[in-house]
């Protein structure tokens, strides 16, 4: 049991009340929870705190707090995931305020080059824009077989693989195009080695500076669509196992 607390709660409520102020997206009232909190190392150090003072610091945009408290220790692999897009929504916001406007997928994925993922809050997993390589190797494995997949299994691959349902139709799509530039250049190739005949670029040619569909993906998504904390259940998956997400609602924060 967690240590009995004068102010009345112990350490293991402390941390379930911090984990449901953060399902209902309830910041403020979180922010003045952990005011409320007594000076002891006990609970100013339990995970579920330091994610909720993590939270805070973002949103309040105390962005050196954040850095400084994600790389303090190291935290549950259970938590990496969310601790993650902290990690990364401060940097691009950071990065926004200095250069006065909003970051697109380039800036983005320069900042995550410039600032990468501390060992204390990453598996030291390989990631292409934080698409993780085993996520990579389930859709690959799938488009293979069925490269235009059912809004149902585009469901399953997204609980399978941690990523959000448009994360995977966009690497379908992007992969697709990929596939049809590609063919489209084999066919000029064919074309010019003819003596004869008009060459004409197809519409669908996007030129060889088009990049793999394995790394034109969408930038990582935000904490508030990997935890969602509303809406109806996820439908009944028989073909791939269901990844267990905790939910929590940032939408405080607005989306990344």
């Amino acid at each position: 049991p967690g240590s009995g607390m004068a102010f009345g709660f112990s350490q293991d409520q402390v941390a379930c009340v911090c984990e449901v102020l953060l399902q209902r997206g309830g910041v403020e009232r979180l922010g003045r929870f952990l005011w409320s909190l007594p000076p002891c190392d006990l609970l100013h150090k339990n995970e579920s705190v330091l994610k909720a003072k993590a939270l805070l610091a973002l949103h309040h945009g105390r962005f050196r707090e954040l850095y400084q408290l994600l790389e303090s220790r190291p935290f549950s692999p259970h938590n990496h995931g969310y601790l993650q897009q902290l990690w990364l929504r401060a940097h691009y916001l950071e990065a926004e305020r200095l250069r006065g406007r909003p970051l697109g997928a380039v800036g983005k994925y320069r900042v995550r080059r410039k600032f990468p993922l501390p060992r204390t809050i990453w598996d030291g997993e390989e990631t292409s824009y934080c698409f993780k390589e085993k996520s990579r190797g389930v859709l690959r494995q799938w488009y293979l077989h069925k490269p235009y997949p059912s809004p149902r299994e585009k469901r399953e691959l997204a609980e399978a693989t941690g990523l959000t349902t448009t994360q995977v139709s966009n690497w379908f799509k992007n992969r697709r195009q990929r596939d049809r530039a590609s063919s489209s250049r084999d066919r000029e190739r064919e074309s010019s080695s003819q003596p004869s005949g008009s060459q004409q670029r197809s519409p669908t040619d996007l030129g060889p500076g088009y990049p793999s569909s394995d790394d034109d993906l969408s930038p990582p998504q935000s904490p508030q669509l990997l935890y969602p904390s509303l809406g109806p259940p996820p439908p009944h998956r028989q073909h791939l196992p269901p990844t267990p997400l905790l939910g929590v609602d940032l939408g405080d924060l607005g989306d990344p």
